[in-house]
């Protein structure tokens, strides 16, 4: 059973910065960040590969956002900058036992995190 607890969320003005942390708990294969704004479909953000550390995100992430994780400590961050208005959503934290190339392949999910960019 894996359990996953974000946390760095909150309300910053346009071209700020945050860190998201996800407090990981089980095995996992794969751990990703998916977005979802209000009235918008879950968007995936970032992805990571814990054998690896490899990582892949969505091409209008990259540049701005960097998912890391911490081994040892069991936590997976991104670090989000320049951010904007349209990064305005719930981040959540989830799981894959397979591949992260997908939001249907993710089997787990933290509560999420609230971001709200300000003009």
């Amino acid at each position: 059973q894996v359990q996953l607890v974000e946390s760095g969320g909150g309300s910053v003005q346009a071209g700020g910065s945050l860190r998201l942390s996800c407090a990981v708990s089980g095995y996992t294969y794969c751990l990703g960040w998916v977005r979802q704004a209000p009235g918008k479909e879950r968007e995936r953000v970032a992805s990571i590969y814990t054998v690896d550390d490899s990582t892949d995100y969505v091409d209008s992430m990259k540049g701005r956002f960097t998912i890391s994780i911490d081994n040892a400590k069991r936590t997976m961050f991104l670090q989000m900058d320049s951010l904007q208005p349209e990064d305005t959503a719930m981040y959540y934290c989830a799981e894959s036992g397979t591949a992260c190339h997908h939001i249907s392949e993710m089997a787990y999910w933290g509560q999420g995190t609230q971001v709200t960019v300000s003009s």
